[in-house]
């Protein structure tokens, strides 16, 4: 694939993605964005549930593991860098997935007691995608420091994955704050200006 085209997918994965978080809580009454996590938006009892899982995060899951095996290639050649970018696209591309084919029960709880297995899948994948996200942002930008035309895109990712290491420390500390939802978007509208940065570096590149 050409640089243009890699760009393009990753732009269009986060772009499902955020398309999908925003019109979900649209479709609940009195749903708080602020306090219900994202995933309550498609858990099982959900009316339009089924139509964010396949038309929004499964595709978009999808296309950011694309996006993710794809990246590396057009990038510095750096162990760190594939090591990141690969466990983006396991993590978060098909751990993204996961979650859209796996919803969580009505309200998304927390403990295991009487969860079913999409449940137990959903929070499983979930939290294996927040601990390893932040690793592979600090990862990508290490890997890419050491090239000088990189500089700016190494301080983003590096930057990112402080920053929403933090936010992700803050979310597992209490998941039932009262707060969880706006932590949650944080966390994912800092994955997206990642993607979106690393895609428009890619298309400026030559190939």
């Amino acid at each position: 694939m050409n640089n243009k085209l890699v760009a393009y997918i990753g732009i269009l994965g986060v772009s499902l993605f955020a398309i999908a978080a925003i019109v979900g809580p649209l479709l609940i009454d009195d749903y708080s964005i602020v306090s219900q996590y994202i995933s309550e938006s498609f858990a099982s009892d959900t009316e339009y549930g089924w139509y964010l899982q396949y038309f929004g995060y499964v595709p978009s899951g999808i296309l950011i593991t694309i996006f993710c095996f794809s990246a590396p290639k057009k990038l510095p050649s750096s162990k760190l860098i594939v090591a990141g970018f690969f466990g983006l696209a396991l993590f978060y591309g098909l751990g993204t997935v996961l979650v859209g084919l796996f919803p969580c029960d009505a309200g998304c709880p927390t403990d295991v007691i009487d969860s079913s297995l999409a449940q137990l899948i959903h929070n499983a994948v979930a939290s294996l995608t927040y601990i390893f996200f932040p690793i592979c942002l600090i990862s990508i930008g290490l890997g890419l420091k050491k090239f000088e035309n990189y500089g700016r895109l190494s301080q983003i990712a590096i930057v990112i994955g402080i920053i929403s290491g933090i936010f992700i420390f803050s979310l597992f500390s209490d998941p039932n704050s009262g707060y969880r939802g706006i932590l949650q978007r944080i966390i994912e509208t800092s994955f997206f200006v990642f993607i979106v940065s690393s895609a428009l570096r890619i298309r400026k590149s030559k190939g």
